[in-house]
């Protein structure tokens, strides 16, 4: 199993020979090293309904003709635009074809905006548990601290996980160490900093910060293999 990071909150999963793209932010996403006619995904995964998040799944699932995989309420919008969704919630898993989906908690807001200044509620933010090939990878989505995290690394023991550590709109760097720590990961790497100035950080310190728990700052388009 292959796992890359591409800036901002992307990341994608090679498995079971499936490409698997988690929130696909591309157009508009400076730290990006992914040009947008490349990304073609077998799924793609979105944890919530911010724009930087849904990013550019309409235009890429209808092009590759994806599964797109969010919660319910956005999946069904989504669905509207014509794309093939499964909708799934908070604490529910399903067993694909190229391995098993969780969506666990986040604690965020939620919504998509449109051109005419309206916000349509688009369900529950999530964080997202994706297990194939004996190996479990979490990507917590934009989330506050919580402390039933150290309950999603018990239940669902972490070989990776992707924690946002920009502060402003997620977890700063401290709060996402302490995450870490309950979540108790083999490897965590950071996510969600630097793309705009009010979520610029360091992500180095944040790894310095981790205690008993590996990091790695991948740069965009590096990867780690599982």
């Amino acid at each position: 199993m292959k796992v890359s990071y591409h800036g901002h909150s992307v990341v994608k999963i090679e498995t079971n020979g499936k490409t698997i793209f988690i929130d696909p932010f591309i157009s508009g996403n400076g730290l990006t090293d992914l040009k947008l006619d490349d990304v073609k995904p077998d799924v793609i995964i979105i944890t919530h309904a911010h724009g930087d998040h849904v990013g550019d799944a309409i235009e890429v699932a209808k092009k590759n003709n994806s599964l797109v995989i969010a919660n319910f309420e956005l999946a069904t919008y989504l669905s509207w635009q014509g794309l093939n969704t499964h909708g799934m919630h908070i604490g529910g898993a399903y067993e694909f074809d190229f391995g098993k989906v969780k969506l666990t908690p986040a604690f965020h807001g939620t919504g998509i905006i449109t051109e005419k200044n309206e916000i349509i509620y688009g369900g529950m933010p999530a964080g997202v548990l994706v297990m194939a090939e004996g190996k479990t990878i979490y990507h917590a989505g934009d989330t506050a601290l919580f402390s039933d995290m150290k309950l999603i690394g018990e239940r669902h023991p972490i070989d990776l996980a992707f924690l946002p550590i920009g502060d402003n709109f997620t977890m700063g760097p401290e709060d996402a160490a302490y995450a870490a720590k309950l979540l108790n990961p083999k490897i965590v790497v950071p996510i969600h900093y630097n793309t705009f100035p009010p979520i610029k950080q360091d992500p180095q310190k944040f790894i310095d910060m981790l205690e008993g728990v590996s990091g790695k700052v991948l740069r965009a388009g590096e990867a780690i293999e599982l």
